[in-house]
């Protein structure tokens, strides 16, 4: 990464413009809208948003997944196989299922909402290119309005095993062949965005977020084996781009809640570290996994890969001071060395189109925090 300098990004999604808001909702529900006029906001939404991360001190930044009703479904406007029954009711979380009161304050707040998430009835290949091939044109005018070059942006896609997840399999024999055809399906959406000249970032909250929810009936050594077979299967999918193109996400899921069953980074991490990509994006500021970073005083990182721990909790209001992300950046360049380390956030900032939990106008200002925060650590490690 930056040879003397730390430079700052965040995980992906970021609160979308109120009229975009309201017709990406709308479309999501199934209700018709003016798919030329939404297309144009969209294109103009995204110059939008990429003029102010760099406005707010954000190194490489993102499209803000405006165009996606979220991280994960969105492959099912783009991938074939999904036309099963679809289900409509929130994730299992279990550890707000332990505390019906936060249930019921949870639901009463208006999340989460019910998306649109049909099963796999059918075989699953690439149906439409057209919107990941708007979203790169997108971007790429937006990076170039901006004065910034391609490698300073990037750009997310769901990981095969995230996938599976949110779609319920009711097509193939099994789990693996599952994942594998997922996996076979997206890389040419992978490959895509590398070849345009962005970083991809895959999500895979399934190898952390997935041990409570997807698969909370599992022991860990089960959740383990699972977990293998998606990494094995995002190394499928990314074999023709190189590591240092890409950069992954992990994270146990973004919601404010106990996570208390989250399963614990260090009986993960042997596992998420034999995936391809050089970047680790990872939950690191929130109160259950910010102990975590000692965890790499144990951990040989490997060679190749870097850190981007989140120095900014994406549930929160509270805007972090300066010299807390300091101090957070602070700890992981001394354990892993300063040009391995780059400045995040814990998830991202508006994960589904509907669940904006932070004033946009709060998320700004703890960008420009980060951006202060990796100023005053770079003055302490680039003397």
């Amino acid at each position: 990464m930056a040879a003397d300098r730390f430079f700052t990004t965040h995980t992906g999604s970021l609160a979308r413009p109120e009229d975009l808001f309201k017709a990406m909702w709308a479309k999501e529900q199934g209700v018709a809208v003016d798919r030329e006029a939404l297309a144009a906001r969209i294109t103009s939404a995204v110059a939008e948003i990429v003029q102010k991360q760099a406005d707010a001190g954000v190194d490489i930044v993102s499209d803000g997944e405006l165009s996606k009703p979220s991280y994960s479904t969105y492959v099912k406007e783009r991938l074939s196989g999904f036309g099963g029954t679809a289900l409509t009711k929130p994730m299992p979380l279990k550890d707000v299922m332990e505390f019906p009161g936060l249930e019921r304050r949870r639901q009463a707040a208006g999340g989460p909402q019910r998306h649109n998430r049909p099963a796999c009835d059918g075989p699953i290949a690439v149906a439409d290119r057209s919107a990941l091939d708007a979203d790169i044109a997108n971007f790429g005018a937006a990076l170039a309005a901006a004065h910034l070059p391609k490698d300073r942006g990037f750009m997310t896609a769901a990981s095969p095993g995230v996938v599976t997840e949110f779609f319920a399999n009711q097509y193939y024999k099994s789990h693996e062949d599952y994942v594998v055809a997922i996996a076979e399906a997206m890389r040419p959406e992978y490959e895509a965005i590398a070849k345009a000249g962005f970083i991809l970032q895959l999500d895979c909250p399934d190898l952390a977020m997935g041990k409570h929810i997807a698969f909370g009936d599992l022991d860990l050594p089960a959740f383990r084996k699972v977990a293998r077979t998606h990494v094995e299967a995002l190394n499928h999918a990314t074999r023709n781009i190189a590591p240092e193109k890409m950069r992954m996400h992990l994270c146990w899921g973004n919601y404010e809640g106990p996570h208390h069953h989250d399963v614990e980074l260090k009986d993960m991490v042997d596992i998420v570290l034999l995936a391809r990509p050089a970047g680790l994006s990872f939950e690191a500021a929130n109160p259950r996994h910010a102990h975590e970073w000692k965890l790499w005083e144990d951990v040989k990182l490997p060679a190749d890969k870097y850190l981007i721990p989140g120095v900014l909790e994406s549930k929160s209001n509270f805007i972090e001071h300066p010299e807390l992300v300091a101090q957070r950046i602070g700890r992981y360049a001394k354990i892993v060395g300063r040009e391995r380390v780059v400045a995040g956030s814990d998830c991202g900032f508006s994960t589904f189109v509907d669940t904006a939990r932070i004033d946009p106008d709060v998320v700004w200002r703890k960008l420009a925090s980060m951006a202060e925060g990796a100023r005053i650590a770079t003055k302490e490690f680039w003397r």
